[in-house]
């Protein structure tokens, strides 16, 4: 099946949930697969890695329809080149990112806070418990605004274990917006993958992180 049509699969999939929109995850993907994702209609696209990120850029940046977001791991050193061509960052986890974001921007960038709601080692993010004091530090930079949430859960067919994981980030998600702070509306939730994103959608899932799924 082409990726045309796995893009109209996913739409049917989601025709109960109008407000949930769907990012591509283009990491698996190279760029001819890229522009085909957004010949068929995908403008939302999201990357990994940097230098990836910036070839798949340099390809489609005459189109103006296409948003970049950016799901991975910042270096330093790299902020730089992604900083002002990226309409979104789903992985802001530490104050050093904040601070170098805040000096390269040019003008304010929407923000996901990572929360590592699987609890393992090996995963980005900031602890659950330590969530809503990591946004109360960020009320001084002011090119940063947190429009929400965004987890990576744990890769896992047991879907009560991925419920638990979604509910706490809605639970989390809902406690901050009620916190009512200018700099952090956090009306959004990214989360939910190739495997997991109709469980996602369930709790609230406002973005929804898609790559392999187009590939089938």
């Amino acid at each position: 099946m082409g990726i045309r049509e796995q893009v109209e699969k996913v739409r049917e999939s989601l025709k109960d949930y109008p407000n949930v929109e769907v990012i591509a995850a283009t990491k698996y993907m190279n760029i001819d697969q890229t522009i085909e994702l957004v010949d068929a209609g995908i403008y939302n696209l999201g990357e990994n890695r940097t230098d990836m990120f910036l070839e798949k850029y340099e390809a489609l940046k005459d189109n103006p329809k296409v948003k970049w977001h950016f799901f991975g791991v910042v270096q330093t050193r790299k902020i730089r080149d992604i900083a002002n061509k990226i309409e979104c960052l789903h992985s802001l986890d530490k104050i050093s990112l904040a601070i170098e974001l805040d000096k390269k921007l040019i003008k304010p960038l929407d923000c996901f806070v990572q929360v590592n709601i699987s609890e393992e080692a090996n995963k980005g993010g900031v602890p659950l418990n330590k969530v809503k004091t990591f946004i109360k530090q960020l009320e001084k930079y002011s090119k940063i605004r947190i429009v929400g949430l965004m987890c990576i859960a744990k890769m896992t067919f047991d879907e009560e274990v991925l419920r638990k994981s979604f509910s706490k980030m809605k639970k989390v998600k809902e406690e901050i917006e009620s916190m009512n702070l200018p700099y952090a509306p956090c009306h959004d939730l990214s989360m939910g993958m190739t495997n997991d994103y109709k469980i996602a959608i369930q709790y609230g899932a406002t973005k929804v992180r898609l790559g392999r799924i187009f590939l089938i």
